[in-house]
Protein backbone atom coordinates (compact mmCIF):
# COMPACT_ATOMS: atom_id res chain seq x y z
CA UNK A 1 0.00 0.00 0.00
CA UNK A 2 1.42 3.76 -1.20
CA UNK A 3 0.91 6.52 1.20
CA UNK A 4 -0.86 9.92 -0.52
CA UNK A 5 1.06 12.58 -0.83
CA UNK A 6 -1.59 14.42 -1.80
CA UNK A 7 -2.48 17.76 1.01
CA UNK A 8 -5.86 17.80 2.17
CA UNK A 9 -7.13 20.64 0.82
CA UNK A 10 -7.89 24.07 3.64
CA UNK A 11 -4.70 23.65 5.01
CA UNK A 12 -2.35 27.00 5.41
CA UNK A 13 0.26 26.58 2.38
CA UNK A 14 -2.43 25.35 0.35
CA UNK A 15 -4.21 28.49 0.37
CA UNK A 16 -1.35 30.93 1.04
CA UNK A 17 -1.24 33.28 -1.95
CA UNK A 18 2.68 34.60 -2.73
CA UNK A 19 3.10 38.17 -1.85
CA UNK A 20 2.36 40.54 -4.92
CA UNK A 21 5.50 43.04 -4.94
CA UNK A 22 5.03 44.88 -7.44
CA UNK A 23 1.24 46.02 -7.37
CA UNK A 24 2.37 46.74 -3.48
CA UNK A 25 5.20 48.88 -5.00
CA UNK A 26 2.81 50.08 -7.04
CA UNK A 27 0.52 51.78 -4.59
CA UNK A 28 3.56 52.93 -2.81
CA UNK A 29 4.81 54.66 -5.83
CA UNK A 30 1.69 56.17 -6.26
CA UNK A 31 2.22 58.46 -3.59
CA UNK A 32 5.93 58.70 -2.93
CA UNK A 33 7.44 59.12 -6.57
CA UNK A 34 9.30 62.88 -7.52
CA UNK A 35 6.54 63.30 -9.77
CA UNK A 36 3.39 61.91 -8.07
CA UNK A 37 0.37 64.17 -8.26
CA UNK A 38 -1.39 64.80 -5.37
CA UNK A 39 -4.44 62.04 -4.98
CA UNK A 40 -8.22 63.49 -4.49
CA UNK A 41 -10.01 63.12 -1.60
CA UNK A 42 -11.67 60.06 -2.61
CA UNK A 43 -9.00 58.39 -4.38
CA UNK A 44 -6.83 59.20 -0.62
CA UNK A 45 -9.38 57.24 0.73
CA UNK A 46 -9.08 53.89 -1.18
CA UNK A 47 -5.14 54.20 -1.60
CA UNK A 48 -4.86 54.65 2.04
CA UNK A 49 -7.02 51.70 2.38
CA UNK A 50 -5.03 49.45 -0.02
CA UNK A 51 -1.57 50.34 1.33
CA UNK A 52 -3.07 49.13 5.11
CA UNK A 53 -4.40 46.03 3.18
CA UNK A 54 -0.51 45.27 1.78
CA UNK A 55 1.14 45.95 5.39
CA UNK A 56 -1.48 43.42 6.66
CA UNK A 57 -0.73 41.01 4.00
CA UNK A 58 3.14 41.99 4.38
CA UNK A 59 3.63 41.49 8.31
CA UNK A 60 3.11 37.83 8.63
CA UNK A 61 5.29 37.17 5.63
CA UNK A 62 8.21 39.13 6.28
CA UNK A 63 8.18 37.67 10.18
CA UNK A 64 8.02 33.84 8.56
CA UNK A 65 10.80 34.66 6.62
CA UNK A 66 12.63 36.63 9.64
CA UNK A 67 11.98 33.72 11.74
CA UNK A 68 14.33 31.37 10.01
CA UNK A 69 17.36 33.12 10.40
CA UNK A 70 19.67 33.29 14.01
CA UNK A 71 18.15 35.56 17.12
CA UNK A 72 20.99 37.58 16.63
CA UNK A 73 21.13 38.30 12.88
CA UNK A 74 21.06 42.00 11.73
CA UNK A 75 18.92 41.71 8.97
CA UNK A 76 16.46 39.54 11.03
CA UNK A 77 16.50 42.48 13.93
CA UNK A 78 15.74 45.21 10.75
CA UNK A 79 13.05 43.07 9.37
CA UNK A 80 11.19 43.14 13.00
CA UNK A 81 11.93 46.71 13.62
CA UNK A 82 10.39 47.61 10.23
CA UNK A 83 7.21 45.11 11.18
CA UNK A 84 7.24 47.14 14.56
CA UNK A 85 7.16 49.81 13.05
CA UNK A 86 4.34 49.09 10.64
CA UNK A 87 1.92 47.92 13.09
CA UNK A 88 2.48 51.17 14.56
CA UNK A 89 1.95 53.12 11.70
CA UNK A 90 -1.51 51.01 11.28
CA UNK A 91 -2.70 52.25 14.63
CA UNK A 92 -2.47 55.91 13.75
CA UNK A 93 -5.37 57.93 12.65
CA UNK A 94 -4.70 60.35 9.67
CA UNK A 95 -5.28 64.12 10.02
CA UNK A 96 -8.46 65.73 9.04
CA UNK A 97 -7.20 67.90 6.59
CA UNK A 98 -6.29 66.37 2.94
CA UNK A 99 -2.73 67.61 3.42
CA UNK A 100 -2.55 65.12 6.72
CA UNK A 101 -4.23 62.74 5.12
CA UNK A 102 -1.58 62.68 2.32
CA UNK A 103 1.53 62.48 5.06
CA UNK A 104 -0.12 60.08 6.97
CA UNK A 105 -0.89 57.72 3.14
CA UNK A 106 3.00 58.42 2.57
CA UNK A 107 4.30 56.98 5.31
CA UNK A 108 2.32 54.06 5.08
CA UNK A 109 3.66 53.58 1.66
CA UNK A 110 6.87 53.59 3.09
CA UNK A 111 6.22 51.18 5.43
CA UNK A 112 5.23 48.85 2.40
CA UNK A 113 8.18 49.70 0.44
CA UNK A 114 10.35 48.97 3.27
CA UNK A 115 8.42 45.90 3.96
CA UNK A 116 8.86 44.32 0.12
CA UNK A 117 12.23 45.35 0.62
CA UNK A 118 12.71 42.90 3.78
CA UNK A 119 10.50 40.63 2.23
CA UNK A 120 12.94 40.07 -1.04
CA UNK A 121 15.99 39.92 1.21
CA UNK A 122 14.77 37.71 3.50
CA UNK A 123 13.40 35.11 0.79
CA UNK A 124 16.44 35.99 -1.68
CA UNK A 125 14.31 37.19 -4.27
Amino acid sequence: MTASTTRPTGTAEATALPVDIATMRGSARRLLADDAEPPMPDELETLTLQLRGHIMLAVPEVETAAAGLPEDDIPRACALACVGEARMRLNLEPGRTLPAGIAHAQRLARSVNALCDHYENLRGS
